[in-house]
């Protein structure tokens, strides 16, 4: 058995950084009003080999936000997770009004 955390624990905690170092809480999540969050999550989940031009193409906001990690597959798809749950929460607060 491992020490290190599953796939649910890591997307948390990338979830958690985005909060804590980058400030990007509910509150700023929620002006993503037209798939921006799902939108980057897809850029980050797609394969680097099928990448190509169109992460570009569908990433929503300004280019310095794109921080590809190729080298580290794991941490991309942490990051694609964080901002599923992310655009996950921005909804659930819609339909609660919270």
């Amino acid at each position: 058995m491992t020490d290190q955390p599953d796939g649910a624990a890591r997307i948390a905690a990338e979830r958690q950084r985005q909060i804590e170092s980058e400030g990007f809480d509910p509150a700023h999540d929620a002006q993503y009003t037209k798939g921006e969050l799902a939108r980057a999550a897809g850029c980050y989940a797609r394969p680097p080999e099928l990448r190509g031009a169109h992460a570009s193409l569908h990433w929503p906001w300004l280019p310095e936000f794109w921080k590809p990690t190729p080298q580290d597959r794991i941490h991309e798809l942490e990051k694609a997770g964080a901002l599923c749950a992310a655009e996950i929460d921005r909804l659930l607060a819609l339909e609660t009004g919270t």
